[in-house]
């Protein structure tokens, strides 16, 4: 490949990154691989000024407008980045050659958020954008508004003032926030950065108020009245405004500034804020405009980037935890290191792929990252290093928790235990259980079910069957009252009837529709038991992997124990519907869409079921009718596209006339 194919490529590779870092909020590479790319094209460029192109990606700001758009009366620039001390000292000589007499510099932490202009008016916030491309952003005032720091009202602010800052998520906050999502076993967020990006960027304020976004402001772009003379005292008038301002410090030497530079990165854990590097900038404003910008960047100023931290240790064990869904993970304990500022001793593997991919085996030295500065991650193996007796790693096929069978349904990245009984899932099978279309016990939502789980009154969704008022009086929240409606909701439920039990059990691939088509058809939960496979698949709507989870829940030691007690408990295993071989819609196939208002899916779809139809989730030639509510999509543009009768509500109910 000749240089000028390499910078077109360059440009098309470094496009892609800016699009999946500026408008989707999700990077597709690290920073210190993305600054690679742009200083290879910058090389090529200056080597070969005639294939100088006016899009090239280094000679513009990445990124553009997803919201309403808004031009920014003074372009928000980006920054030069150096990567090493001697680049920021050329830095320094450059600026000293151009300008006369003494020099000082401001420090800043260069936070890693989504960079916004604020405009005041009056002393009041009246919008907010953010960067974008540098000459237009997006709006998100509405969001900005959420920012508790953020003041509304300045003090003896001018008529007119527009600021720039920077909209991070705190750390603590982003911990906190992927410890609930660890728990409810979500994709954890990659960094603070993006999480602080994709909360600004929400339709809804209220999301953005929960994430407890914050902001620092570090520079005046525009404002009516006579300017400061000095950036350091355009910072104290935005702090005397009454603006988050950020931290910063004076130099008036270089020396001293290079080593702030490097206690600023062996200190950055203690920032309440990610940061990826300092930021210097000349002081005095009149310099400034003196030594100008180029079409991308000013030449007052640099960005030192921090290289990510990476060490190696030695990884001592594999565990496997088991989350409340089933999913087993993997996790590395590691011999203790110091990465970024703390000291780690676990990372993630996230699954067996990993694991194998990576060739990860217990004894191996391990590259360690944290992720975003915060999750701790294995980049590779020093396979140098890797000591005689190491071998690959099995993942387990029983569950540590319960001792049940694991499985990993084709094409899924996530292998589950699959124990009825399994006390890692206990909360979520038994919320399950008590869920609205599976045994609907009105009063038994998850706070409750923690509550019993907390006091040992419940293992299993039978447990709750035993349960007396007495038994309740005690529990926060709880009177006499509540006791005895929860106790009678729990007895109530005994008549659900076979599908709603089916679906109760959490049986995977067994949802609300297999569960239906499997008591109409059996009719009784003993008839499903000694069922045979074959028997199983043959049904419409119960394909090979439904029927082999079914068949191997029923075989389990768990699963049929959890049957047996259910069932002495005297909940109800037949059918609630009887079995319809005939009926008003026998061989007919609805699709249901949009929202209904006289009645639930559920509700229609069970009356359907009822009278021998069929529901089906996709729209086809062999589709009967599709009944529509308000907001259909694409199932109803299909359907009208097909020829296939559409019903509202009304003409569903005339069916039944």
């Amino acid at each position: 490949m000749d240089d000028r194919q390499e910078m077109a490529r360059l440009r098309e590779e470094i496009e892609t990154h800016n699009h999946a870092y500026y408008v989707l909020d999700n990077p597709s590479i690290q920073d210190h691989e993305y600054d690679a790319l742009v200083r290879r094209l910058r090389m090529l460029e200056a080597a070969h000024p005639e294939e100088a192109h006016p899009d090239s990606p280094t000679a513009r700001v990445g990124g553009r407008a997803a919201f309403s758009p808004v031009r920014h009366a003074v372009p928000l620039e980006s920054l030069n980045d150096v990567f090493t001390l001697e680049e920021l000292s050329a830095f320094d000589a450059r600026v000293r050659a151009a300008l006369p007499g003494p020099v000082a510099y401001v420090l800043e932490p260069k936070v890693d958020g989504l960079s916004v202009a604020l405009t005041y008016e009056d002393g009041r916030f009246v919008s907010g954008a953010t960067r974008g491309d540098g000459v237009t952003g997006e709006d998100v005032t509405h969001n900005l508004l959420t920012l508790q720091t953020l003041p509304e009202a300045l003090r003896g602010a001018p008529a007119r003032v527009v600021v720039r800052g920077e909209v991070f998520m705190p750390k603590a906050v982003f911990r906190a926030l992927n410890a609930e999502r660890e728990a409810r076993e979500e994709p954890l967020l990659a960094n603070p950065r993006n999480a602080a990006a994709g909360s600004l960027r929400q339709l809804d304020p209220e999301v953005a108020a929960r994430r407890r976004l914050d902001i620092v402001l570090f520079n005046i772009q525009d404002m009516s009245g006579p300017w400061p003379e000095t950036h350091r005292e355009a910072l104290a008038l935005m702090a005397a405004w009454g603006l988050p301002v950020i931290p910063h410090t004076v130099f008036t030497a270089l020396p001293p500034l290079l080593d702030a530079v490097v206690r600023l990165g062996d200190t950055r854990e203690e920032h309440p804020f990610d940061l990826d590097g300092a930021v210097v900038k000349l002081d005095s404003l009149p310099g400034r405009r003196l030594l100008g910008s180029t079409a991308r960047a000013p030449r007052w100023a640099a960005a030192y980037k921090y290289p990510p931290e990476q060490k190696e240790t030695r990884l001592t064990d594999i565990t496997i935890q088991v989350g409340r869904t089933g999913v087993l993970t993997p996790r590395a304990t590691l011999a203790p290191v110091r990465l970024a500022g703390t000291t780690v001793t676990n990372a993630t593997l996230h699954n067996e792929d990993f694991i194998r991919d990576k060739d990860i085996r217990v004894g191996d030295t391990v590259v360690v990252q944290k992720a975003g500065e915060i999750i701790p991650e294995i980049l590779s193996v020093t396979l140098s290093q890797r000591p005689a007796d190491a071998v690959p790693y099995v993942f387990p096929d029983v569950c540590p928790a319960c001792g049940a069978a694991v499985v990993r349904e084709e094409g899924e990245s996530a292998a589950r235990c699959t124990g009825a009984e399994c006390p890692a899932q206990r909360a979520r099978r038994l919320a399950h259980f008590a869920s609205r279309g599976a045994m609907d016990i009105e009063g038994l939502g998850p706070a409750t079910v923690d509550l019993l789980l907390a006091r040992g009154l419940v293992k299993t969704p039978a447990d709750l069957y035993r349960l007396a008022p007495a038994d309740l009086a005690d529990l926060p929240g709880f009177a006499e009252k509540s006791a005895l409606n929860l106790v009678a909701a729990i007895d109530a439920s005994r008549q659900r009837g076979l599908e709603r039990l089916l679906f109760a059990l959490g049986i995977p691939q067994v949802g609300q529709k297999a569960s239906v088509v499997l008591a109409q058809h059996f009719g009784s939960l003993a008839a499903i038991r000694s069922a045979a496979l074959e028997a199983l698949t043959a049904l419409r709507d119960i394909g090979p992997a439904t029927a082999e989870s079914l068949r191997r829940y029923l075989d389990s030691p768990q699963g049929a124990h959890l049957i047996d007690t259910l069932e002495a408990a005297g909940v109800r295993s037949t059918a609630a519907q009887p079995l319809v071989s005939g009926g008003r819609f026998a061989g007919q196939t609805f699709v249901l869409t949009g929202t209904l208002q006289r009645h639930t899916r559920d509700q229609a779809a069970r009356r359907i079921t009822a009278e021998g139809g069929r529901v089906s989730s996709s729209v086809s030639e062999r589709t009967s009718y599709v009944l529509a509510g308000e907001k259909a999509g694409s199932k109803l543009t299909k359907a009208e596209a097909l020829g296939v009768p559409v019903l509202t509500e009304e003409d569903f109910e005339t069916l039944f006339l």
